[in-house]
């Protein structure tokens, strides 16, 4: 989408150039094409000093991924996104938010296509930069914090702290948080949904659960519990906690390496 700098009004208008339907129907359907271009791109999108480029991006992401189109035209509206200021971490909440609303099916597609849209703002080429790779969710910052909680290293990166407050952890192969219980009088808990890599989730007297992405796990409140990487796999999960009376979360004792190593037995 190329801009020309026009000023009209208050605020600066930039007349977007299109040209994409000529390209590929200037031949077969040249109305179609002068629609495309020059109605839809040469003036609607162009009436930027009453909404702005980003919040038309925005808005037309928003309007595809709920009709489930995940094709091509999603692609280079992601990427005119990315070009109209929305960051990587903005498009992680944008479709996750979007989720709830038209379907997790729609947003694990859009995904796929966020994540090579956004893929190059990562650099290097350490275990840690290829992980992130797989995932448009940040890896974030080291998890300070809760690191005594924690066998191994692991990273946090808070994505809402609106309505259902969740963020995105991180664990490094053989990575898993101690024993723990999120208690309350009534309601709590905490979701979890893989993003990457491969995990394990185990309450108290049951097998351990496998993580892949897409696995939702539903930790009631009151309940003895812990969740982690595999010992060969980097792993990141979406944390929801839910909300409740009387929340607390208490940590108990290591999972220890005995415990770890029969996982999968």
């Amino acid at each position: 989408m190329a801009q020309d700098n026009n000023l009209n009004g208050a605020r600066q208008r930039v007349k977007v150039t299109q040209t994409a339907g000529r390209d590929a129907l200037g031949n077969f359907a040249p109305e179609f094409a002068h629609l495309n271009d020059d109605i839809l791109f040469g003036e609607v999108w162009s009436r930027n000093d009453l909404l702005s480029l980003r919040d038309r991006s925005l808005v037309t992401i928003i309007s595809l991924i709920s009709q489930g189109i995940t094709d091509s035209s999603l692609k280079f509206h992601l990427m005119e996104a990315r070009k109209n200021g929305i960051t990587r971490t903005e498009a992680a909440e944008i479709i996750t938010h979007i989720a709830f609303y038209a379907g997790w099916p729609k947003a694990w597609a859009a995904f796929r296509l966020a994540k090579e849209v956004w893929n190059d703002d990562v650099k290097g080429d350490d275990a840690k930069a290829r992980f992130q790779r797989e995932m448009i969710f940040p890896i974030g910052e080291p998890n300070t914090a809760y690191a005594k909680y924690f066998i191994g290293n692991s990273y946090l990166a808070p994505v809402s702290s609106s309505q259902i407050p969740f963020a995105n952890v991180t664990f490094e192969p053989g990575c898993r948080n101690n024993w723990h219980i999120h208690k309350a009088t009534q309601g709590g808990g905490q979701m979890l949904v893989g993003v990457a890599g491969r995990g394990w989730y185990q309450e108290e007297g049951k097998p351990a659960v496998e993580i892949l992405p897409g696995t939702v796990i539903h930790i009631p409140a009151n309940v003895r519990h812990w969740h982690g990487a595999a010992a060969d796999s980097w792993f990141a999960h979406l944390a929801f906690s839910v909300p409740g009376e009387n929340t607390e979360n208490v940590w108990l004792e290591p999972v220890t390496d005995q415990e770890y190593s029969k996982l999968g037995e």
